[in-house]
């Protein structure tokens, strides 16, 4: 008798309209089916403008961008040459200044190591655009600390030979650089590539 029962539900439960847990129990049952099931049904059209006005419907729900011709205009390809030649011009330099900012390399008001600040300062500083301003009478030696109006972020110093001390931006320094080294190219990179663009 069981193997009989089984023989007529096999087909049933090999195309889905049987649960295991029914077969077992010996009887069958309505499948319960979940509404939202139902949202899941492929839709098929009779005529052909209405599947169209649904497979319009859907493109403008989700749009989907096509940026292949990006990689064939000769422009776009020469402009994202052009970018990574910059990143890797100024790469080297934006990291050494980040880590003397955000490593514990230097505590709050300590000097920087000789080779680190020869290297800010021509590479850095003397991009920046008031870099005369900020040398002021001298430059004796370059320092790390808390900016003074906002004490939780910390800013390279200028300290001028008769003791006092300004801030300075290492990104403006290195928009500066990138303006007078890539003048066609700069603004674009700026925009794309800095958190601010001002001066």
């Amino acid at each position: 008798m069981t193997s009989l029962l089984l023989l007529r539900t096999l087909p049933l439960l090999r195309n889905g309209f049987l649960n295991h847990r029914n077969v077992a129990g010996g009887f069958l049952s309505q499948r319960r089916r979940l509404w939202c099931s139902l949202a899941e049904k492929p839709q098929f059209f009779e005529d052909d403008s209405a599947a169209e006005q649904s497979s319009a419907a859907m493109n403008t729900a989700s749009p989907v961008v096509d940026n292949s011709w990006r990689f064939e205009d000769p422009d776009y390809r020469k402009w994202k040459n052009l970018e990574a030649e910059i990143l890797r011009d100024i790469e080297p330099i934006s990291l050494l200044a980040k880590e003397i900012l955000h490593s514990d390399r230097y505590f709050d008001g300590e000097r920087l190591e000789f080779e680190d600040e020869k290297v800010i300062i021509e590479k850095l500083l003397a991009y920046h655009p008031y870099s005369k301003d900020k040398i002021g009478c001298g430059l004796d030696f370059i320092m790390v600390d808390r900016h003074p109006q906002f004490r939780h972020s910390r800013c390279l110093f200028v300290v001028r030979t008769d003791g006092g001390w300004i801030d300075f931006s290492y990104q403006k320094c290195l928009r500066a650089y990138v303006r007078d080294r890539y003048p066609s190219h700069a603004e674009r990179f700026i925009r794309e590539h800095f958190k601010r663009a001002s001066s």
